[in-house]
């Protein structure tokens, strides 16, 4: 074998190897860029992860906090009686308020019971008639009340007939539900309790019966009561 044939030979060898050489780097250079995108890619998913954990824990935060407690009170008043009692409630306990008012309200010849032809007269004798329209039965923001307070007088022994309408027309779902009523010498009755049924819906709790004209103090001691 004569010379050039060896160096030939030789330089094969090492193109070979050399080549051997670059390929096997190649190879440990992708699986260690393969490694370094897997573990990006983890790392990313994981911050991905508790990023969608955060905002499912603020939805749920959000969802379970259905009400903050507000308190409403509600009343119709013929006379002004209930409304002096329901604005002095309201003011105690930093409620809303919001007032039921006829569509055609009631004037005082409507409201003398002793005459057989006044309006609320003819409308106790006749139940067809008491279907009372209102200028409005819906409270801005009403799903936001945890406790509804609703007052009336009493006519006849059960609540003044405006406020059934409104009743029947609002959703006391999840709401505590708690009645007055105003009378120079009627009793609450079954005013609450036939107002609950008409409602239907919400957590009707025992009323309290107020004088025409109570004191300060029994507002407030009744208040305290409820608190």
């Amino acid at each position: 074998m004569n010379k050039k044939t060896i160096i030939l030979i030789v330089v094969i060898i090492l193109l070979v190897i050399v080549g051997a050489v670059i390929y096997f780097a190649s190879q440990n250079s992708n699986q260690t860029e393969g490694n370094n995108n897997q573990e990006n890619l983890a790392e990313q998913t994981d911050k991905n992860t508790q990023a969608n954990n955060a905002v499912a824990e603020t939805n749920s935060v959000e969802n379970t906090e259905t009400g903050d407690g507000k308190i409403l009170v509600v009343y119709y008043s013929a006379t002004g009686n209930t409304e002096a009692v329901a604005q002095k409630i309201a003011n105690n306990l930093g409620a809303d308020v919001f007032e039921i008012v006829p569509a055609q309200e009631y004037s005082s010849t409507d409201l003398d019971w002793t005459d057989s032809n006044s309006r609320v007269t003819r409308e106790y004798e006749d139940e067809s008639l008491r279907n009372t329209e209102l200028v409005s039965t819906t409270v801005e923001n009403w799903e936001s009340y945890d406790t509804v307070i609703i007052g009336y007088p009493i006519w006849w022994g059960i609540a003044a007939w405006p406020v059934d309408t409104f009743v029947k027309a609002n959703d006391f779902t999840g709401k505590t539900v708690i009645p007055f009523c105003t009378s120079s010498s009627s009793g609450l009755g079954q005013s609450g309790d036939l107002l609950a049924q008409e409602a239907g819906t919400g957590n009707w709790l025992e009323g309290q019966r107020f004088r025409s004209n109570p004191s300060d103090s029994d507002i407030n001691a009744w208040i305290s009561s409820i608190q």
